[in-house]
């Protein structure tokens, strides 16, 4: 019996697994980057008066309630919408899906979320600028969008890059040093790469059930062969843009991240062998571990 088989409605419990805590890495990784570049560039180059312990945290907070925001949107609006369904589902259970959570529940929870993420974002003003209202704007009228609309439009992988790569490493960087380099740019490129495999192995996992619903992932729109093309290439490409850090004086920060460039080869070869199934959720949480080992690697490598 799956221990998540008895769980009261709205328990603590129930709240926990809506929050997907395992999803956490991916907002953490892009944060960690984005910090460890600044902290080290202040360091070497002098930049005093401006790097702020404080900031970083709130820029990882910020992260961590847009994640579980956006998980929350998520069950909601895949359950109402018809597209997740407890008995076809072959990813891991959901709270509305599962009766673990109330429709009404999730709706105040996403309002909280939303509201408390903006509370927490708002001082980031005092170190980034009015400029940071707008920025925690898109994020989270993009945070909406993607559920509702962008993912069925196959728009998806574009998001994580962006969001999980571009706008949290960029934007950490920029109000932490009050601006940004190419080399970080190209950094949180990279970075939005290597997170996207999490979302590739998902859409690959659920291709037929996307397929049924009209849901079109880029993995429906390009096919299975492809997607599993793709899912070895983001990480191959991220890793060889991890030059910039070479680049930039930061050696380890290019040849630690090989590390995960092993461990994701292992997993493409598993995902392959595989092919379907619910199988596929051990790919899925071995790809969550290989992102934050390259977090990890990066952020150890820049910082040495």
């Amino acid at each position: 019996m799956n221990e998540t088989d008895h769980i009261k409605t709205d328990s603590l419990r129930a709240w926990f697994l809506a929050a997907r805590p395992k999803t956490l890495s991916g907002a953490a990784v892009p944060v960690m980057i984005g910090v460890a570049l600044a902290y080290t560039d202040a360091r070497d180059y002098y930049v005093e008066g401006t790097f702020s312990w404080t900031a970083a945290v709130l820029c990882l907070l910020f992260a961590f309630l847009m994640q579980i925001d956006a998980n929350f949107i998520n069950d909601f609006f895949d359950f109402t919408n018809g597209s997740d369904d407890a008995e076809t589902r072959l990813g891991p259970r959901r709270a509305c899906a599962q009766g673990w959570v109330k429709l009404d529940s999730m709706k105040r929870a996403i309002a909280m979320t939303t509201c408390l993420a903006c509370v927490v974002g708002l001082p980031l003003v005092w170190y980034g600028g009015l400029e940071m209202v707008l920025i925690g704007v898109i994020c989270v009228v993009f945070c909406f969008l993607y559920t509702t609309h962008l993912s069925y439009m196959g728009l998806g992988d574009v998001l994580v890059i962006v969001f999980f790569g571009i706008v949290p490493v960029c934007i950490s960087y920029y109000v932490l040093l009050h601006t940004c380099t190419w080399q970080v740019f190209v950094a949180s490129l990279a970075c939005g790469l290597v997170i996207d495999g999490l979302l590739l192995v998902n859409n690959f996992r659920d291709r037929e059930g996307d397929r049924a619903v009209g849901k079109n992932t880029l993995v429906v729109q390009i096919g299975e062969k492809a997607a599993l093309a793709l899912y070895l290439s983001v990480g191959i490409v991220a890793c060889l843009m991890g030059v910039v850090f070479w680049l930039n004086g930061h050696v380890l920060a290019f040849l630690l991240p090989l590390i995960y460039l092993v461990l994701h080869v292992f997993t493409y070869l598993k995902i392959k062998r595989i092919y379907q199934g619910k199988a596929l959720n051990i790919c899925l949480g071995e790809t969550a571990r290989n992102i934050f080992i390259y977090g990890l690697t990066v952020t150890v490598g820049v910082l040495i």
